[in-house]
């Protein structure tokens, strides 16, 4: 009995999707199973929940979550704050367009730890800025090891600029200009049109970006670790000491925690674009 035309194109769905889902089961889903498997491991291969208990209650690693997060969500809004009327820009024609578009992604090609090094040569007391201020008795602001870590927040806001206003970009793309004309048609301004019309239709692209870039940030080891201040440190630094303590339980319990606030925030986000954009419909009517 041949199989009923239903069930052939449920196996043919689903011949097409395993090569996808075996990767991501393969590379993501159990890597992700293991870790959170061994954050719940002793030493001595025990259950326990001591790893989460120390995560939360060591004031070193407190502190350590409060400037990861510190260091995910400040590069974003200052992120933000750029790519968006950049990627606004791009949708513009100029002179020195197809140039300017090629030169502000170098950042995306240059290693985090390149940018460090970068920051510290330029920002470091004695390095470049200080030298070219000194003769004018001008004294450079501190951008290394600063307590409030703003070297290492613009050097992530430099690496993530190119990616954010890219997917941005990309956003904006995929709106139909159909849209735009109808909406300025019917007395919209340019600027209405683009608070009440285009952000919130791009505010899925918006949304992955910033996201993306939070984890980035989040995330990150080199930039933090080189012109980051000694204390507090991210936890992302205080993984790579306890990995290299051998201290394998207590840095699977970092790992999911940052993978649980990354998740949190995401579905913050999601909740906070939502509300806009149901504002900025009601605003439109």
């Amino acid at each position: 009995m041949s199989a009923s035309p239903a069930l052939r194109r449920g196996l043919l769905i689903g011949a097409l999707l395993l090569p996808g889902l075996g990767y991501l089961m393969l590379f993501f889903a159990g890597p992700l199973l293991n870790v959170l498997y061994g954050s719940f491991l002793d030493e001595a291969g025990r259950f326990t929940l001591a790893n989460y208990a120390e995560v939360f209650t060591r004031p070193t690693l407190q502190r350590g979550l409060s400037t990861s997060i510190y260091y995910g969500v400040m590069p974003v809004l200052l992120t933000l704050a750029v790519s968006l009327p950049l990627a606004l820009l791009l949708r513009r024609s100029f002179v020195g367009r197809a140039w300017f578009n090629g030169l502000y992604k170098i950042p995306m090609a240059v290693p985090g730890i390149i940018v460090a090094l970068m920051l510290l040569t330029v920002g470091e007391q004695g390095g470049i800025l200080s030298r070219l201020l000194a003769p004018i008795g001008f004294s450079a602001p501190r951008l290394v090891r600063d307590e409030w870590g703003v070297g290492v927040i613009l050097a992530s806001t430099w690496k993530q600029v190119p990616f954010m206003t890219l997917v941005i970009t990309g956003a904006f793309a995929a709106i139909p200009e159909e849209v735009s004309h109808a909406a300025r048609a019917l007395g919209a301004s340019r600027w209405r049109t683009v608070l009440f019309v285009e952000i919130p239709l791009a505010m899925p692209g918006i949304t992955a970006a910033v996201l993306l870039t939070f984890i980035g940030s989040m995330g990150s080891y080199a930039i933090p670790d080189l012109v980051g201040p000694a204390n507090p440190r991210p936890l992302s630094v205080l993984m790579v000491q306890a990995f290299n303590q051998g201290n394998f339980p207590e840095v699977f319990a970092m790992g999911m925690v940052l993978a649980g606030f990354a998740v949190a925030v995401l579905l913050a986000y999601d909740m906070m674009t939502s509300r806009f954009g149901q504002l900025t419909s009601e605003a439109a009517r």
